[in-house]
């Protein structure tokens, strides 16, 4: 049987990579972008994503079986906290019913392994409120300092994103209608949105240092479209709530060898 995937961000980057992947599995795709896709749509607003949300059900028969959020930005503004959480979370919350009508519902996020670095804690304790003016707001009052605080919008939705994914993953509402939800963490991908950092030496030292990838590097985005449909697939059964760090071992250089100890005893005095 032929699965339905809701693929957003499918005109460019990871989401056009993930798109092709599900092609050559033979699945149906129905792409939701700013242009070139089936549903050409701005998840940065409530009525662009209402909008988007009412168009796939239209197009699916309001059958979904898988739904995979690609569209993000990384601009130092509050928009990218309007696209990375709250597009992200509201395309999925309303798609929801249309996955719990599919026999193998699955869906999944793509987050980032900035997600781990330094962030906004107004920006996401706003987010995971469900306060998207809040979140706005803050993402703005460091965007008014410049574009060094500004970027914090970035790792900060991120962050949100992933905490949600782990937060919603085991509800009532996702785990109890049999759907595994999930994030996939890039590090450094070769995209159209990172090729103008990454062309020059001094963006590229910056990245380097931030997203350190002892293995192979740079990735494609198919490293990263190649996982999200395997979570996607009727294969994944029982993950759930993780954001798989696929950066080229970033997250381990950075983090190092022990993310254990944190809830070991403590030691008898």
């Amino acid at each position: 049987m032929t699965r339905t995937y809701v693929v957003t961000g499918s005109a460019s980057g990871i989401g056009a990579a993930t798109k092709r992947a599900l092609h050559a599995q033979g699945a149906r795709v129905i792409g939701v972008d700013l242009r070139d896709a089936d549903v050409e749509a701005d998840l940065s607003t409530t009525e662009g994503r209402d909008a988007a949300v009412a168009r796939v059900l239209e197009l699916s028969g309001g059958v979904v079986d898988g739904v995979i959020a690609c569209a993000g930005i990384a601009a130092p503004a509050p928009i990218t906290v309007a696209v990375n959480f709250f597009g992200v979370t509201a395309m999925l919350e309303g798609l929801l019913p249309a996955l719990r009508a599919s026999s193998a519902p699955r869906a999944a996020v793509v987050s980032s392994m900035a997600s781990l670095q330094p962030v906004s804690p107004a920006i996401v304790d706003a987010a995971l409120a469900g306060d998207e003016p809040g979140a706005l707001a803050a993402a703005a009052a460091l965007a008014e300092q410049g574009p060094e605080l500004g970027y914090l919008a970035y790792p900060s939705s991120k962050r949100a994103l992933s905490r949600w994914v782990r937060r919603e993953s085991i509800s009532e509402a996702w785990a109890g209608s049999g759907v595994p939800l999930n994030a996939v963490a890039p590090g450094t991908v070769t995209t159209p949105m990172t090729q103008g950092l990454l062309g020059n030496p001094e963006g590229l030292a910056m990245v380097d240092a931030a997203v350190p990838m002892p293995l192979n590097y740079h990735q494609p985005a198919e490293s990263i479209a190649n996982l999200l449909v395997w979570l996607t697939s009727v294969e994944n059964t029982h993950m759930a709530g993780q954001t798989i760090y696929c950066d080229g071992g970033a997250d381990a250089t950075l983090r190092g060898d022990d993310i254990w100890s944190w809830n070991d005893p403590a030691p008898a005095a």
